[in-house]
């Protein structure tokens, strides 16, 4: 009986082909931009993720408030090596690494340009270590930089390979920074993130010299001993540094985030977002189901003497329900379809232009079976949703009516 049912609904579409296009249109369109959205925001919190595990479940920061643009755009609160002495008494604390940050004006081959330079020290065991494997840094070119070296810096992916001045860097390239000479010792891997990928990395110490910066601290990095829960060794050092500082509750001038606090925030600003884009997506659906609700409405019309004689030959309401139903559904279906097709077309194509033009992999086109079977399930729905009301005016009419309208 139900393969009945579609053989005339997949006849009554074809009957009707410019019209069920037409249609079909706009379900496809809100379909694939849903698909389109719900895909890169997988993607884009898988390759958040995938950071996260890269830095580990046994790291967190610690950074002063007030510091909205991120380290380096200053604030009136400091943290300071002090700091990072206190930080080290504390027990189930392995390691303790941190940075400092500031813009640079950095001149090679006759071009100057301005960018992020950060600071590392050197002189603390397994602090470049723990610095490189939190940041994802590798070197592609030369050497990375070590306790001794002066004058010397690391620079990132893109100064060599996508024409950041008109000529590659390499190692052993001269370039200035901020006026003073300083010698490539080692060019990075690619991380993947456009900014990342053209930061200079050079010592704390001529980091000072550069910006006569004393003991600021933008961002402290603490790794905890093996076993131990990262949550709590977070709050010994939380009270630990409210103290050394003299501070409270109400007046804490520092924060500390943990890999899934970082998460948890991105997950927020993510969902927020999504909904925004989502909702904007859900007025095309809507018009896509109004016009599934026209075409229904239409067919209805159309066929009224045959829903006559099929309820004269004893088709009952449920059935000619059945039949009505199937075909506003299958619309649907195909739009959905489409829109799949289109969206998973779409999402890989920004993909591939974010990974080539902006040098990211964050934006990557996620395609699991679950959001492609959604997708399908909720166009079907949307269309027999949309066409429950014309097909229930179709399973009501009286068959003798029906059989005098003209």
């Amino acid at each position: 009986m139900i393969s009945d049912y579609f053989k005339l609904a997949v006849r009554s579409l074809k009957k009707r082909k410019l019209r069920s296009w037409l249609t079909i249109i706009g379900i496809v369109i809100a379909i694939a931009t849903i698909f389109t959205l719900i895909s890169l925001s997988i993607g884009l919190q898988n390759a958040v993720t995938e950071q996260f595990r890269m830095l580990g479940t046994d790291k967190f920061f610690v950074m002063p408030l007030g510091q909205a643009g991120g380290p380096g755009s200053g604030g009136a609160v400091e943290l300071t090596t002090n700091d990072v002495n206190a930080i080290e008494k504390v027990n189930g604390v392995k390691s303790v690494s941190y940075f400092t940050a500031g813009n640079a004006k950095v001149e090679f081959s006759g071009k100057a340009r301005y960018f992020f330079v950060i600071a590392l020290p050197l002189d603390k065991a397994n602090a470049l270590e723990s610095i490189f494997e939190s940041m994802s840094l590798k070197i592609d070119d030369g050497r990375e930089i070590k306790e001794g070296d002066k004058r010397v810096v690391m620079a990132g992916y893109d100064y060599k390979y996508n024409n950041v001045f008109s000529k590659p860097l390499k190692a052993g390239s001269k370039i200035k920074i901020n006026d003073r000479e300083f010698t490539v010792i080692g060019v990075l891997s690619r991380i993947g993130n456009p900014s990342d990928d053209k930061n200079i990395y050079m010592s704390l110490d001529d980091f000072k010299e550069l910006y006569n910066s004393g003991d600021r601290i933008d961002e402290i990095l603490v790794q905890v001993d093996a076993g131990q829960d990262i949550k709590i060794i977070a709050d010994k050092v939380d009270r630990k540094l409210m103290k050394f500082r003299d501070v409270t509750e109400k007046t804490k001038d520092f924060t500390i985030l943990t890999p899934e606090e970082f998460l948890g925030t991105f997950q927020t600003i993510l969902n927020v977002l999504t909904g925004f884009l989502f909702g904007i997506a859900a007025i095309s659906l809507l018009v896509g189901g109004i016009g599934i609700m026209n075409t229904m409405y239409t067919s209805v019309l159309e066929r009224t003497q045959e829903i006559g004689t099929m309820k004269a030959v004893g088709a009952r309401n449920r059935n000619i329900y059945s039949i009505f139903i199937i075909e506003s559904g299958l619309i649907g279906l195909i739009g959905g379809i489409f829109g799949v097709i289109l969206g998973i077309s779409v999402s890989k194509g920004i993909s591939l232009i974010a990974s080539q033009a902006l040098g990211t992999n964050l934006f990557q086109a996620a395609t699991p079976w679950y959001l492609i079977a959604g997708c399908l399930i909720f166009a079907f729905g949307i269309g027999a949703f949309a066409g429950s009301i014309p097909s229930w005016q179709a399973s009501r009419l009286s068959p003798v009516e029906a059989l005098r309208y003209e």
